[in-house]
């Protein structure tokens, strides 16, 4: 049986701070759209990897594993975005298994008007405390992370 590695006194405080800092971050975010565009910040996370996405659509699996989350969530959340206009789903032209989310207009529109504030808070929350020597160092951290999960954030 695998001995259990305990955090050590500076990695515990370490694994602290990144968690306070993490829910820091996702709480600003969420408050900040909420107030703005009337959306979480889940929604908007799917906005734009749909904005992104050849043709503004991908598969719902794709679209899952882009926003790190579970089929069953992502299609409560694809479900809400449909019922406001901004996201529409159809079958696979090719695939009848397989079900394409794509961006309606209304919802590029949504996501255009949105993503000037979020950008805004992005950087007052993570980027404007660091220097750019410690942005650097971030997105390695984050690589590194990030990596041993082929660059794919695990399901959440």
């Amino acid at each position: 049986m695998k001995s259990t590695r305990w955090l050590s006194d500076d990695e515990q405080k370490v694994w602290r701070t990144y968690l306070l800092a993490n829910q820091l971050l996702w709480a600003a975010l969420d408050r900040q759209l909420q107030r703005d565009a009337g959306m979480p910040h889940a929604y908007y996370m799917i906005l734009a990897m749909l904005s992104e996405a050849p043709n503004r659509e991908l598969t719902m699996s794709q679209l899952a594993r882009m926003v790190g989350s579970s089929p069953s969530r992502l299609s409560h959340a694809v479900s809400r975005l449909e019922q406001t206009g901004w996201v529409r789903r159809r079958k696979h032209d090719t695939d009848g298994r397989t079900t394409v989310a794509s961006l309606t207009d209304d919802g590029f529109a949504v996501l255009a008007a949105a993503a000037p504030g979020h950008v805004d808070e992005v950087r007052s929350i993570l980027f404007d405390p660091l220097t750019p020597e410690q942005v650097e160092q971030l997105g390695e951290i984050v690589a590194a992370i990030v990596a041993p999960h082929n660059g794919r954030v695990p399901h959440v």
